[in-house]
């Protein structure tokens, strides 16, 4: 199906790996022109380069932290000045520590709201006036299906995510009908954050080898596996695009049916 974007832009923010990442190569794939951002000089320039290797349009990697202020009107600053315009926008974090609550300091929570929340406010704040001008505009933020159903040893993720939820349900009916506002709720994916989290499992105790908790990850998803990251992607192309004009205000959980409510 084409998903007729090929020509628009695009911004996606922590894109450089992961599911960000994903989902800029989706967009590229239909012939987006893409701009990525995230705070490593090395991992910007392998993103470009495998964006680049995707689709037809153009692609820029700029580095810039969205945790600063300043650096999210910039990024944003950047995108318009290089390609006249903006009309869409994926706000994708890298997810906070683990842990229970009780081993959970209370700087940690501060922090955790910075990515997760503030971080959304400041470049949709940035970029709204932009997407709005746009007879496109769009927005999708990356959260996880930690906001439907906690996951063991992720409150930060459990409790803070859910800030974007409300946010996003909010920004649907303001912006409508000049911008619509999704968001995807991202079960577990082959990513750099899966390994970080099997990792910290091991050293918990909790599994003997990271083979037996790649192996657990997927034992109690429905579709027997964990997802590949494109797979994801796939779905924030299609939220972004015209095909799903008439769809705002909503959030898709992609966990092989891993939500049991």
């Amino acid at each position: 199906m084409d998903l007729d974007l090929a020509d628009n832009v695009a911004l996606c923010t922590a894109a450089t790996s992961g599911l960000g990442l994903a989902s800029a190569e989706s967009l590229a794939a239909e012939g987006a022109d893409v701009v990525v951002c995230g705070r490593s000089e090395s991992r910007l320039e392998s993103a470009r380069d495998r964006l680049e290797a995707t689709g037809s349009g153009d692609v820029r990697a700029i580095q810039a932290d969205i945790t600063d202020p300043d650096h999210a009107e910039t990024l944003v600053e950047e995108t318009v000045e290089t390609f006249g315009g903006l009309d869409h926008l994926v706000t994708s974090a890298g997810g906070p520590p683990s842990g229970s609550f009780l081993e959970t300091p209370t700087d940690a929570w501060y922090d955790a709201y910075d990515l997760l929340v503030m971080g959304v406010v400041r470049i949709t704040r940035a970029a709204y006036p932009h997407l709005r001008e746009s007879e496109a505009g769009s927005i999708v933020n990356i959260t996880s299906r930690s906001v439907r159903e906690v996951i063991d040893d992720l409150v930060l993720s459990n409790a803070v995510r859910r800030a974007v939820i409300g946010l996003m349900q909010t920004q649907a009916r303001e912006f409508a009908p000049d911008v619509r506002v999704n968001a995807v709720l991202p079960g577990a994916h082959e990513t750099a954050r899966i390994e970080e989290l099997i990792e910290d499992a091991v050293d918990r105790g909790e599994y003997d080898s990271y083979e037996a908790g790649y192996e657990d990850w997927g034992s109690d998803v429905p579709l027997g596996r964990i997802g590949e990251p494109r797979e994801l992607g796939d779905v924030v192309a299609f939220l972004s695009s015209p095909r799903a004009s008439f769809i705002t205000g909503v959030a898709v959980p992609i966990d092989g049916g891993s939500i049991r409510e």
